[in-house]
């Protein structure tokens, strides 16, 4: 497994990171979601990412559980405030310096350790000042309960304000966690621009796009019994963009390509990502212990200049390009 640094930070990294969205505490049996962390684990995949929303706490509950024996210093833990959580009161989401500090509280509680090592604004909160958001994730840092912080699907412009007052505040942000596949690159004309410019990397979720970029959805069949687009808790929700049949079948041209490089389709779709340099890492989670072992063979691999160009030609119009595609929610949600 290869690490990368996480921004221009001195902390690095695996390039796959295992993340616990829609399967731990919902989609799948403890027992299952603790066999899946020990598979990342005998990878050699030593950094986590969960958030204090998923599965309102129990993510953060059976990922804690689960890495228990491990020596603490040898993880890579990351996390994330701004969703509703608890019994989702008017101060159960945001990036209150209330709800950040009472965030940070909760997930550590529920993950059994004494500080995570990034934490992250899931979202960005236009109902509360930035400044306070900023100066309660530096006493959140002052206080040892995180190493790191960063965000998730900010804007460019967003970035460099929050750049701006972190650094006046005595900390960097490090990282921003966007959605970034081959399919969905709203990210690359102005965050990740702006990124590099910031010193901030890209934590990447929904690297096979939901899945789909793994090819196992086909134009005009149904979908697999048991898969995502089948899953009625939230699954099929996040997934009913893509299962249109003009881009399943973009989709299946990729298939000769993987073959040529010796690749699954879902291998392609993370080594695609990790071709971008400022992606430090892509997010794979797991329902079954074998995938994360045939996830992280993406890792090291190097896609030829016009592999990539065949891709893109393949893929052609199915692709999102849209940078207004990154956007949060105008008022915290209930």
């Amino acid at each position: 497994m290869d690490y990368r640094f996480l921004g221009a930070s001195g902390l690095k990294i695996t390039e796959i990171t295992y993340g616990n969205w829609l399967t731990h505490g919902s989609q799948v049996e403890n027992d299952v979601a603790t066999a899946c962390v020990r598979a990342a684990l005998d990878a050699g995949i030593t950094t986590f990412d969960t958030a204090d929303a998923y599965a309102n706490g129990a993510a953060e509950q059976v990922l804690g559980a689960a890495l228990k024996s491990q020596r603490r210093e040898s993880l890579e833990i990351f996390t994330k405030v701004y969703w509703p959580v608890g019994p989702k009161g008017p101060n159960d989401a945001g990036l209150s310096r209330k709800h950040i500090m009472e965030g940070i509280n909760g997930s550590l509680r529920r993950l059994g350790m004494d500080y995570v090592d990034v934490y992250q604004a899931h979202r960005y909160d236009h109902e509360t000042p930035l400044e306070e958001t900023i100066q309660a994730f530096a006493d959140v840092v002052r206080a040892g309960k995180a190493l790191y912080i960063g965000v998730s699907e900010w804007s460019a412009s967003q970035l460099r304000e929050g750049q701006r007052l972190a650094r006046a505040a005595g900390f960097p942000l490090v990282s921003n966690q966007p959605q970034y596949s081959a399919l969905w690159r709203v990210i690359e004309a102005e965050v990740i621009p702006a990124s590099r410019e910031l010193g901030m990397s890209q934590v990447v979720w929904s690297p096979m796009a939901q899945g789909v970029l793994s090819g196992k959805y086909l134009p005009g069949q149904p979908a697999p019994a048991g898969s995502r687009a089948t899953d009625q808790k939230g699954g099929m929700r996040t997934i009913s963009r893509l299962m249109e049949d003009p881009v399943l079948e973009s989709v299946q041209k990729l298939r000769p390509i993987a073959d040529e490089l010796g690749l699954k389709m879902s291998q392609l779709a993370i080594a695609w990502v990790l071709q971008n340099p400022n992606v430090a890492t892509a997010l794979v989670g797991a329902s079954r212990p074998e995938q994360v072992a045939e996830n992280v063979k993406a890792s090291g691999v190097v896609i030829p200049p016009e592999l990539m160009s065949a891709i893109d030609a393949a893929l052609g119009d199915s692709v999102e390009r849209d940078p207004a595609k990154t956007v949060s929610p105008e008022s915290r949600p209930a």
